[in-house]
């Protein structure tokens, strides 16, 4: 007994002395400072100096679509805006951040982490090549690669590819959507700003079948370097969400529980399955 206590203490010992030189094995000096609680720079817009997404580079199709869509939100409506109702933005809207970010680096996947609707992403970087299959989901597929750019010995650069959408997706809130097939291509190169190391840059393109070119837009994010315990707010999208979305048509839940028109005029849903029974 004494000897295979022996050999299975002797065992234990060398599976955690493995544990321990796995865990070691990380270098945090070798990868980029992104600690800490990011924000967004400015609002919450695709391109921040375009409000309504006019200057897209849409194709005739999509154009107008777009200008239905703006059409209708005038009037009441939500447009092709996909989100009122707690469905997940995807990328690239992801990375508007609506809800403060953070981003945990480890050796094979860089997680960004936005307790909003379903904002997270993975980015897998342990070197893996595209699935044959993958699952389509609205944030997709991302493989990123590590890129030390100005040879310090040092990655100072996150290049990412993002593939495998579902949708609706759009890219704010003005309603301006990705194309229906989900084809989209999203590609990044994420950095920190050489004149402020408290200023995220994320350069983002959109290779799309709704666009006439690749569209690239670059978002800025700011950390404040004095935070050091920041605090973290829970938000639950479909907490006092009183939009509800009956066939095509969006209604509201007022106050007191009854349904309410979004938009002058609107006829009220078909209550055919609350008719009563004939007798």
């Amino acid at each position: 007994m004494r000897y295979q206590t022996s050999i299975g203490a002797f065992v234990l010992a060398a599976a955690l002395s493995a544990a321990c030189v796995g865990a070691f094995a990380f270098d945090e000096t070798k990868y980029p400072d992104w600690r800490g609680q990011w924000d967004r720079i400015g609002a919450p817009r695709w391109d921040p100096a375009d409000r309504l997404n006019e200057r897209a580079p849409l194709t005739e199709e999509y154009k107008a679509i777009h200008a239905e869509n703006l059409a209708d939100q005038v009037a009441g409506g939500h447009g092709t805006e996909p989100t009122h109702t707690c469905l997940a933005p995807g990328m690239p809207r992801a990375m508007n951040v609506y809800e403060p970010m953070e981003i945990v680096v480890t050796p094979h996947t860089t997680y960004i982490l936005i307790d909003h609707i379903q904002d997270s992403r993975r980015i897998f970087t342990d070197g893996r090549d595209w699935p044959k299959e993958i699952e389509p989901t609205f944030a997709g597929y991302a493989i990123g690669k590590w890129l030390d750019t100005d040879g310090d010995g040092r990655y100072d650069t996150l290049e990412v590819e993002t593939r495998a959408f579902k949708g609706p997706r759009a890219y704010d809130a003005s309603g301006l959507l990705l194309h229906r097939d989900n084809q989209s291509v999203i590609k990044e190169r994420i950095y920190l700003d050489k004149a402020d190391p408290n200023t995220l840059v994320d350069e983002i393109t959109t290779i799309d079948n709704a666009l006439t070119r690749p569209w690239t837009v670059t978002k800025k994010y700011r950390r404040d370097p004095k935070d050091t315990q920041p605090f973290w707010r829970e938000t639950i999208c479909a907490e006092n969400n009183n939009h509800v979305v009956i066939g095509t048509d969006n209604y509201f839940v007022s106050s007191d529980g009854y349904l309410m028109p979004t938009r002058k005029d609107q006829p009220p849903p078909d209550l055919k399955y609350f008719e009563a029974t004939p007798k």
